[in-house]
């Protein structure tokens, strides 16, 4: 049995996450290894990684909010929004002021609708939309309420197409809500300035209070493995409750408690000895259980 715990792993370009778990499994001596959201194979950056009981944790990990550095390349869209996929349409991005790029920025910030990218896992009828698209399907998909919190540009570049065309290279960083497709703003960018637009790096520096300074290269791990504790872990995630034995008696019993007030959310739950008992949400005025961590 491996350790409780989070990895915080600096996942390299062109593997996919699940290759990521899959090594992680080895390397922690368990099969019972999971992540807390999905990092496609182009990107790198910070993957979020729970070992045995912490991958209780994950499912409410993957709600917070990311924050991506990013390159988008206006003058040339394709088939998956990235540079994996091929180029369908090119216009010169010649044009393209930076007041024009601002303003369009401003207008993907914020509450927005967000339509997903045709190739991402999204299920339509039972079948991802990916395989759908690679199938020769032509894929329709709902916009979806994401939140951008922040759009910002620190680069403007100019980049030539191998026909000629004049590109346009734009470096960004985004904060958003989880469920945000920073390949979609990237197209929609490119939509927006009439262009084209798609999505050439990527890079996840944060995901909620886990940070990029905090994440280790798989070399490093391989080197010397050690998860984050599944107490700390939660510590820094979600707001801490500290509950006398009696009521970490009651808790662990399924009891419910008065709440403690700490608003909306997952609450992590301590007793006596700073043990990891489980993690909570208010519900009028009671505690319910999202998630027990006592064996």
């Amino acid at each position: 049995m491996g350790p409780d715990g989070v990895v915080i792993v600096d996942k390299p370009a062109g593997l996919t996450s699940h290759t990521v778990v899959s090594r992680i499994r080895k390397l922690a001596g368990t099969r019972r290894v999971g992540h807390g959201g999905t990092l496609d194979p182009m990107a790198t950056g910070v993957l979020v990684i729970g070992v045995e009981k912490a991958t209780r944790l994950l499912g409410h990990l993957a709600l917070t909010t990311k924050t991506y550095q990013a390159t988008v390349r206006l003058g040339q869209s394709t088939v998956t929004d990235d540079a994996e996929g091929e180029v369908t349409a090119t216009a010169s991005a010649a044009g393209v002021t930076r007041e024009a790029l601002d303003a369009a920025v401003a207008r993907l910030t914020g509450d927005i609708l967000q339509v997903p990218s045709k190739v991402s896992a999204i299920k339509v009828d039972g079948k991802r939309s990916y395989r759908r698209v690679l199938d020769g399907e032509d894929v329709e998909l709902a916009a979806r309420p994401v939140t951008v919190s922040s759009f910002e540009v620190h680069a403007v570049r100019e980049a030539v197409a191998d026909d000629g065309t004049a590109l346009l290279d734009v470096d960004v960083t985004v904060g958003c809500s989880s469920g945000t497709y920073i390949r979609a703003l990237a197209r929609d960018l490119g939509a927006d300035l009439g262009t084209g637009g798609h999505l050439t790096a990527l890079r996840r520096t944060r995901v909620g209070p886990y940070d990029i300074e905090q994440a280790r290269t798989l070399e490093e791990l391989a080197e010397s493995f050690a998860v984050l504790p599944i107490g700390q872990a939660a510590s820094e995630a979600f707001p801490r409750w500290d509950v006398s034995a009696e009521q970490a008696r009651r808790l662990i019993n399924g009891v419910r408690q008065k709440a403690p007030g700490l608003g909306a959310g997952p609450i992590a739950v301590f007793g006596p000895e700073d043990r990891f008992i489980a993690l909570v949400e208010e519900r009028r005025g009671e505690t319910k259980i999202l998630a027990g961590f006592v064996s």
